[in-house]
């Protein structure tokens, strides 16, 4: 069973702030709420949800309520349309966020393999430079 969400995980991670609000103009009903909750998922999460099940029910009632949508409307948004394509890169853009080239791959690899994996060999610890690595400055890059 799902945990329930309190209301500081609410506003801490599903609230719309500074200039997301500005990224829903010109939407209306399911489009406008599934790129909201889009948004803020990709935003904790580093990619978008697979499906409905993927977004607490919580967060889909609490963003509905911010962008003024019926929280049942998201069940007729399509997930894998071109609608959702332009969702997907108008996230992506709008949080500066590049999808890896295979020279971006390569560049990691070498730095794992020359510079994490030479003093560590927990993969849990690897894991944590990698995801680390993307989220500050760093050779990798």
């Amino acid at each position: 069973m799902a945990r329930t969400l309190d209301e500081g995980e609410l506003i801490e991670h599903w609230l719309l702030i500074g200039k997301e609000p500005d990224l829903l103009t010109g939407r209306t009903g399911p489009s406008k709420l599934a790129l909201a909750l889009w948004l803020k998922f990709f935003a904790q999460h580093g990619r978008f949800p697979e499906g409905r099940s993927e977004l607490p029910d919580e967060a889909v009632a609490f963003v509905a309520g911010q962008v003024k949508v019926s929280a049942a409307e998201l069940g007729l948004f399509d997930w894998e349309g071109r609608t959702a394509e332009r969702h997907r890169a108008q996230i992506r853009a709008f949080l500066d966020f590049s999808e890896c080239t295979v020279a971006d791959a390569e560049r990691l690899t070498h730095w794992l393999a020359t510079q994490v994996c030479e003093r560590e060999r927990q993969a849990d610890r690897v894991r944590q430079a990698l995801l680390q690595s993307f989220t500050s400055p760093s050779p990798a890059r």
